[in-house]
């Protein structure tokens, strides 16, 4: 029995040994930075067309990786909105100085599905009594990524009038733009609607056409200017949003090729495909980079814009040099575990800095994934 004892407990500690072995193992996988594993992501989902990755330099074709692919943008799409944003500015259609209640953008706000954007932002404003200028609200939507700046800004830009850049940037492989933070609430409108099971509603989503899944969203977000969603209503959405839901939700997110953001990057790093006066408005909300001082030390002009959910994450950038050397990069993954969401999200702005500043890993990067 004694022996019996001994043995159970020499198994038990192995175990725990491994188990912890394997703990710490993990955490030094995630905190080591290895800029190369963005070449290592994308060159282990070719096959399934779940990456691309499209880098120019110096208006040379770097890298074409599947760049002709559709996929998922997330919060990347803002940057659509931004652009339409500075230039009804710079029309004068709307008054970036105006004022916005934070309890308008509270409406659009819900708690726990932008991982701490929203609330960050409030974090940083300084001496507001209850307003922020309309200009602010744009820096949140890009700077700090907030689903309810979006939100709001979509409705005072109007949907049409967003996708009408589309087809001035001749962006052919685009999806339509429809509100996607209202998007959310489809699952919960069905569900009251027809007294959906959990797996009723999953098969109704999945069958839904897609124009009538992004109208619905419309509808949804229009009935939230007259009648926002109360406290409970949010935390009912929630509910529902477990990771099957979250997937169809991803899945459905607006998409478009690297091609296309990676012809915006290019536009918007030439600063002259757009007006001086757009730029006046645009660059102060995309260019959030250059407020720290050390960009400004080596760096003209820089901007990004990024975008995540559970299963994606992508990255739209731009930067010219103090030397003249222009960059434009573009990536986009989907289906990601979350390892690789973790380690993608940990090395990717290593990956960007050591490409800007290193010619022998751009050299590399180049020979690594030429088609």
């Amino acid at each position: 029995m004694k022996i019996a004892m001994v043995i159970v407990s020499i198994i038990l500690l192995i175990i725990l040994f491994v188990f912890i072995l394997g703990v710490r193992m993990y955490k030094k996988e995630m905190v080591k930075e290895n800029p190369e594993y963005i070449i290592e992501l994308v060159k282990a989902k070719q096959m399934e067309g779940e990456a691309a990755l499209a880098i120019r330099y110096n208006n040379e074709e770097w890298v074409n990786f599947n760049a002709g692919q559709i996929l998922p943008l997330a919060s990347t799409v803002k940057i659509i909105l931004a652009i339409e944003y500075a230039q009804q500015a710079a029309e004068g259609k709307i008054d970036p100085e105006q004022p916005v209640s934070l309890k308008a953008l509270n409406d659009f706000y819900i708690p726990h599905t932008d991982g701490g954007a929203h609330e960050a932002w409030l974090s940083q404003l300084e001496d507001v009594d209850g307003k922020v200028p309309l200009s602010e609200v744009a820096k949140g939507m890009v700077a700090f990524s907030s689903n309810a700046n979006t939100h709001y800004l979509m409705n005072l830009l109007g949907e049409s009038n967003i996708n009408q850049v589309l087809a001035a940037l001749n962006l052919e492989s685009h999806d339509p733009i429809y509100p996607i933070t209202s998007a959310m609430a489809v699952p919960i409108y069905l569900k009251e609607k027809h007294s959906f099971s959990d797996d009723e509603l999953l098969e109704a989503l999945k069958e839904m056409e897609m124009r009538k899944y992004s109208r619905l969203a419309t509808d949804i977000g229009e009935s939230w200017l007259t009648h926002p969603m109360s406290a409970q209503e949010k935390k009912d959405l929630l509910k529902l949003m477990d990771m099957d839901v979250q997937r169809i939700w991803s899945d459905r997110l607006p998409g478009a090729s690297a091609e296309d953001y990676l012809s915006i990057m290019e536009k918007l790093n030439s600063k002259t495909y757009f007006s001086a006066s757009v730029h006046q408005f645009l660059d102060p909300v995309m260019e959030g980079v250059m407020v720290n001082p050390q960009n400004q030390e080596w760096l003209a002009h820089a901007g990004q814009k990024g975008g995540s959910t559970a299963f994606v994450l992508t990255n739209a950038m731009y930067a010219k040099d103090k030397k003249g050397a222009e960059t434009e990069f573009v990536l986009l993954a989907d289906n990601l575990s979350p390892m690789e969401q973790r380690k993608l999200s940990r090395n990717l702005n290593g990956f960007q800095l050591k490409f800007l500043r290193d010619a022998e890993f751009r050299l590399k990067v180049k020979t690594e994934l030429e088609s």
